[in-house]
């Protein structure tokens, strides 16, 4: 699996979010990514998300894209 690093990614629709750390599940051990949203979101603004589920590819507009694409490291 990927390693996740501390920066920006884009997100597969088109939103930014900067990765703040990764966890460790505390029943599972699994890496977890904690992130937060770089854009208005009333919902939320930390969120986080299984590292596999992070690293994953996904289908959008008929291809296989990955969910998140790293930007930068600011």
């Amino acid at each position: 699996m990927k390693k996740v690093t501390k920066g920006i990614y884009r997100h597969y629709k088109g939103g930014l979010y900067r990765v703040c750390s990764v966890a460790k599940h505390s029943e599972t051990l699994e890496d977890i990514v904690v992130y937060e949203c770089i854009y208005e979101n009333l919902t939320s603004k930390v969120w986080v998300r299984p590292a596999s589920m992070w690293n994953e590819k996904v289908s959008f507009e008929g291809k296989m894209v990955d969910r998140f694409t790293f930007i930068s490291k600011k």
